[in-house]
């Protein structure tokens, strides 16, 4: 029994110390851009990118490393457990003509210890794969580029997402204090008997409704914090802020650029990218050809022989050997394997060339679909506003109304409904526009 309770204080001491070596929950106060640079560096999908980079680096390290001294070392040692037999004719030493005579050549132990090397002389294939590697490497920094471009995206919806809930909040509570203050004059009237217990009922049940969406809008939102803290690759039991505000969005900016048609494809990272494959395919095509032309290399070698027939003298004496030589290699039939490999790698660069066309097309499409729906969101947004204007005043009016006795409460709630949807709808559309802008940035080329 003591033993356990040593044991127990022991195990309750180390998970103390190891709770205290834990890190607090931090708390991050993040702007947009500050969200988008923190994605950059803790997202995994951008992280990956990054060392897909670095990954082709080693790539092209490793091909011009072809081209350097290839030197291996080898070592070899054998037993001859039974030494191997030759027959000579007999007549060599005198026997009659037909007979053979069993003799061992060699001595049981053997061993080889040498230093091979080769240089490349000449290789087009090698030679092509040099010019290419800049182009390889351009494909991944692009494609780093886009994933980039992707992920900023991502953050930024998901931060805009945020500011329209938070905007809805707001929203919501100057309506609920707003009906509050209904809600306790109307039971303040009816005490008195201006007013019957059915228009308190009303406003109640308004009131009630109102509160239910706010807790429900609340709940969203602490999980609309979860998705931006995903999207930038934070620890969800991090705490996070936000600084940036609706007012530091300008929704109407570059409104003159954009009447303009340019050629938005030739910024998209995505039609980048196909360029730099297609000359990347193209580049494979000439490798694959330059397979038809020969090849040339310098070897070298040098061998130390040792052999014993007692395995302890068997290193005391060595025969060194050494050479050295040119090796052409000419291609001359491969079964077709050659040329069927040359027209494999055109219809490759014909697929690409078709990709890259209709890339084009579809890149102008998506920027003329992306203005459209920005300039109808900017249009839908200021209408939902003057709607929300027009359905606060109406609410006004009608509260006076029945405060005078000239109106009735079902005027009141049903203007305050009306406000409810004004408002349902503008947070609607400001988060379409908020939406749209950042598609149209995007479709332009804007986000890099």
């Amino acid at each position: 029994m003591k033993r356990l309770l040593i044991i127990m204080l022991c195990a309750g001491a180390s998970l103390k110390g190891f709770s205290q070596a834990q890190p607090a929950n931090q708390t991050y106060s993040f702007t947009i851009q500050d969200a988008v640079n923190y994605a950059y560096e803790h997202r995994d999908s951008v992280v990956n990118a990054a060392l897909d980079v670095k990954s082709a680096d080693y790539r092209v390290k490793e091909i011009i490393g072809q081209g350097f001294p290839q030197i291996d070392g080898t070592a070899s040692i054998q037993d001859y457990l039974k030494i191997p037999t030759t027959l000579l004719p007999g007549e060599v030493f005198g026997a009659p003509a037909g007979t053979f005579i069993p003799v061992k050549f060699g001595v049981k132990y053997s061993s080889n210890l040498g230093v091979n090397a080769s240089q490349l002389l000449f290789d087009p294939s090698y030679i092509i794969g040099l010019q290419g590697r800049k182009t390889y490497k351009e494909l991944y920094n692009r494609a780093y580029n886009r994933t980039k471009i992707d992920m900023n995206v991502a953050v930024t919806k998901a931060y805009y997402q945020l500011l329209v809930n938070l905007e809805q909040v707001k929203l919501l509570d100057a309506n609920i204090a707003q009906l509050k203050q209904l809600q306790d004059q109307t039971v303040a009237q009816n005490k008195q008997g201006f007013v019957e217990k059915i228009d308190v009922d009303r406003i109640a049940v308004q009131y009630n409704n109102l509160v239910t969406t706010r807790e429900n809008t609340l709940r969203l939102l602490a999980l609309n914090y979860q998705v931006l803290k995903f999207q930038i690759g934070m620890p969800i039991e991090y705490n996070l802020t936000l600084q940036s505000v609706l007012a530091d969005v300008k929704l109407d900016e570059n409104v003159a650029e954009m009447s303009i048609d340019t050629a938005a494809y030739r910024n998209r990272a995505e039609y980048g990218l196909l360029e730099t494959n297609l000359r990347l395919n193209r580049f494979d095509l000439r490798r694959v050809k330059a397979q038809f032309l020969p090849t040339l290399s310098a070897n070298a070698a040098y061998t130390f022989s040792y052999q014993n027939n007692s395995f302890g003298d068997l290193y005391s004496t060595t025969f060194p050997s050494s050479y050295i030589g040119l090796t052409l290699k000419v291609p001359i039939f491969s079964g077709f394997q050659r040329t069927n490999r040359v027209k494999q790698s055109q219809i490759t660069v014909l697929k690409a060339e078709n990709s890259l066309a209709q890339a084009k097309n579809g890149l102008n499409l998506q920027a003329q679909s992306a203005k459209t729906m920005y300039f109808n969101g900017l249009q839908s947004l200021n209408n939902q506003k003057r709607s929300q204007e027009l359905a606060r005043e109406v609410l006004r009016v009608a509260k006076i109304k029945y405060q005078q006795g000239v109106g009735s409460s079902i005027e009141v709630t049903q203007a305050q409904t009306d406000l409810q949807n004004a408002d349902n709808q503008y947070i609607q559309g400001l988060y379409d526009a908020l939406v749209s802008k950042v598609d149209l940035d995007r479709a332009y080329g804007r986000i890099q």
